[in-house]
């Protein structure tokens, strides 16, 4: 037994019935308290990461359970600070920071892993987590810290994920599709940083996962539904053939190495287009799809392409690795963002547009933003910034969950941003392709020259993100699509400008250097399109922050009217990106928004309000066609919302109300706060019970308000039995500030 400050305590037992009698007198075996606990067999590196609040059973079924029985060792960890959310988001952790640890290939399903808020979660048990990975490390169970292990792949591309309900939605979108005899392919559409891989190598763990591994516990009692569509996925797809097909060489190799690190997957299920030339599948999964190719500017390629087309019978002229794609499989899922489309060999946008239309395909869309700290707001600025498409022309950029500075000094650019990657590693140069690769063939020379500073371009084209570890050299578009960064350093070069006369970012196409992106070009409005898609994209690399260097003087102060420089001082007043407009989707993400202050009548709940009476539900409250919300007036219950908030309410139809929040009607009572016959409140009632029947005594409608002159409403027996009074809803959360 292993203690650490008291606050928790680390047992190894023998992962047999001997091991499980040792600890039969143990608090957190008799008493029942809740215990996390790592199963392992240091043999086969294998393991398995649960908890219990009956270790005693618990482990007993384990130790019957075919696929676990060869474990050895068990680990139990136990607190008595411990409750159950504590132990589960210990569990989900666990099995995120163990899988990426690499140690071990786990056991364990992806799916069902929590992420939710709890007392004291990031004030005081993040630190004992810390504490308990140390003592994992001391016990030999983990090997790397969780600071190495945040900036690893492994990690950053897990099938361990905790998906939001945006990516739980669609993923019941696509599993719908998966088991349509009539849907083929499935388009998942999302910008940078929106989880499309995640999603993808998600479900690709999922589809190769016995059921007997899953946890359905994040999906709760009331999401029957989709734990039904998994086992039916599962039964329809017993041992399905997929592969998951990426363009682009570099992120081909990462993702092959994070596959050879998961439990039942491998690094061939990871293929390249040209590799549909020898088999069919399946299911194929196609991330980064608008790499796909077509017959344009493929140089050394252009062989592998035509024997593939030769092999498919497919002219080569007039087709592309998309379709490719749809004769090799017979369900595809296509992760895709047009707006990361970067050169003249990427499929045309108008083949997906053609493919979406099709009545045998679904299109789903992810929006929430993932990567960066600054969320959709930084992605909108971006585009805007980028499309000089700001309608407050004088807004500018300042979030403090958002690092983003801009630089007119090289040096200083140079150097905060190789002291941001000694302080936090990943922390990369990427720049624009305006510099002829020189050292490619002679490693002596430079290749970038900006106020007498020399860089050189990425030394390697594959997982230059990995290779790079000091931030010496430089990588591009190519080298970077598809990976995380903490701090991306972005040097715009001199084949993008600002042109004060027209106030239009333009290109200059002699000074862009990557021939296949402009080889068959005529339309100088074709070139721009990529090349600001390549500076978005680049842009979105960084999850902590982006420094920009640009080398245009013009460019550099247009965009000083939207960046703040760097050592600069901030307007203390936090200014946000401009909003998203979010196109409202009734019951799917907005409710119907009543006011308390009307003189009389009912609610009318039915299917055909307005739109514009709807009002947007924050992203991951689940909501259905019961669900209103209301303006709450008022100080009587500010203790639980203050006057002015919005609150989201369940329309009640059933069931004890005792203690719970309430709006009731009221005929015989004027609220003193909002002057009508509503009431928000706490409800209780009184009963009088006989051997046959129950009836209402009174019910007491208490104020929760820190102020002490509000008084209780009594409601008598008469007033109950004559249908004075009626609850109307039941208090979910306030949704507005």
């Amino acid at each position: 037994m292993m203690n650490y400050n008291q606050d928790f305590e680390i047992n190894k037992i023998a992962f047999n019935n001997n091991g499980l009698n040792s600890i039969q007198s143990q608090y957190f075996v008799s008493e029942n308290w809740p215990v996390v606990y790592i199963l392992n067999n240091n043999g086969v590196s294998q393991a398995y990461v649960g908890e219990t609040i009956d270790t005693n059973s618990r482990i007993f079924t384990h130790l019957q359970t075919p696929s676990k029985s060869h474990l050895q060792e068990a680990h139990l960890i136990s607190s008595r600070k411990f409750n159950k959310s504590v132990t589960l988001d210990i569990e989900s952790n666990l099995i995120k920071y163990l899988h990426a640890d690499g140690k071990y290939k786990l056991l364990n399903g992806n799916l069902g892993l929590v992420n939710h808020s709890y007392y004291q979660r990031d004030e005081f048990y993040w630190a004992m987590f810390k504490n308990i990975w140390n003592g994992l490390i001391s016990n030999g169970i983990a090997q790397h810290s969780l600071e190495h292990i945040s900036n690893s792949d492994l990690f950053k591309y897990s099938p361990y994920k905790t998906l939001s309900a945006d990516q739980r939605k669609n993923l019941m979108l696509i599993i719908d599709a998966l088991l349509s005899e009539n849907k083929k392919s499935v388009l998942v559409e999302g910008g940078a940083g929106t989880g499309k891989t995640i999603l993808a190598i998600f479900l690709f763990k999922l589809m190769l996962t016995s059921d007997e591994d899953f946890n359905y516990r994040e999906f709760g009692e009331d999401e029957k539904e989709f734990i039904d569509k998994v086992k039916q996925l599962k039964i329809k797809f017993p041992n399905p053939k997929m592969g998951l097909v990426i363009a682009m060489g570099s992120f081909r190799k990462t993702i092959k190495k994070v596959f050879r690190n998961i439990s039942g997957l491998n690094s061939n299920l990871v293929i390249g287009p040209s590799d549909l030339e020898y088999e069919s599948y399946d299911i194929l999964f196609v991330d980064e799809s608008h790499r796909l190719r077509k017959r344009v500017n493929l140089g050394p390629y252009f062989k592998i392409y035509d024997r593939v087309c030769n092999a498919l019978k497919l002219d080569k002229l007039n087709t592309s690795e998309l379709a490719w794609t749809q004769l090799r499989s017979n369900k595809v899922l296509y992760f895709y963002d047009a707006k990361q489309s970067i050169k003249p060999s990427d499929v045309d946008a108008f083949d997906f547009e053609q493919l979406k239309k099709a009545p045998n395909s679904i299109n789903v869309k992810l929006h929430s933003q993932f990567r960066v700290k600054g969320g959709n707001g930084f992605v909108d600025f971006v585009n805007n910034l980028l499309d000089n498409n700001f309608k407050n022309k004088e807004f500018k950029y300042n979030d403090t969950n958002y690092d983003l500075q801009l630089f007119d000094n090289f040096s200083d650019f140079v150097n905060e941003l190789r002291e941001k990657n000694v302080k936090h590693q990943l922390s990369r140069f990427i720049a624009g392709y305006a510099w002829p690769w020189v050292s490619q063939n002679d490693p002596d020379a430079y290749d970038i020259e900006i106020e007498n500073i020399k860089l050189k371009w990425n030394s390697t084209a594959i997982d230059y993100i990995n290779s790079d570890i000091d931030a010496q050299e430089v990588g591009c578009i190519h080298t970077t699509q598809g990976y995380d960064l903490n701090y991306a350093g972005i040097i715009f070069g001199p084949e993008i400008i600002y042109n004060p006369v027209s106030n239009e970012i333009e290109i200059i196409k002699e000074n862009y250097r990557d021939r296949n992106g402009t080889a068959t070009i005529r339309d100088n409005a074709i070139l721009k399109d990529y090349i600001v898609n390549i500076y978005k994209t680049i842009m979105l690399r960084g999850i902590l922050g982006c420094y920009i260097y640009v080398c245009d003087g013009n460019l550099r102060n247009y965009f000083r009217k939207h960046i703040y420089l760097f050592k600069e001082i901030k307007n203390p007043i936090i200014e946000i990106a401009q909003p998203r407009n979010i196109k409202l989707i009734p019951f799917e993400n907005s409710v119907p928004l009543y006011s308390l202050k009307v003189a009389a009548g009912e609610f009318k709940f039915n299917d055909n309000i307005p739109e514009k009476n709807f009002i947007l539900v924050p992203e991951g409250v689940k909501i259905t066609k019961e669900h209103f919300a209301c303006k709450i007036y008022g100080n009587s219950m500010n203790k639980i919302v203050q006057d002015g908030q919005i609150a989201l309410f369940k329309w009640y139809d059933g069931g004890s109300r005792n203690g719970l929040m309430v709006i009731a009607e009221y005929y015989d009572h004027q609220d003193l706060d909002n002057g009508s016959c509503y009431t928000f409140k706490e409800y209780y009632s009184q009963k009088a019970i006989s051997e046959e029947s129950w009836h209402h005594e009174k019910i007491i409608l208490k104020p929760k308000s820190f102020d002490t002159s509000y008084q209780d409403i009594i409601i008598d027996s008469n007033s109950i039995n004559e249908k004075r009074f009626s609850v109307k809803g039941i208090f979910d959360r306030v949704i507005e500030l």
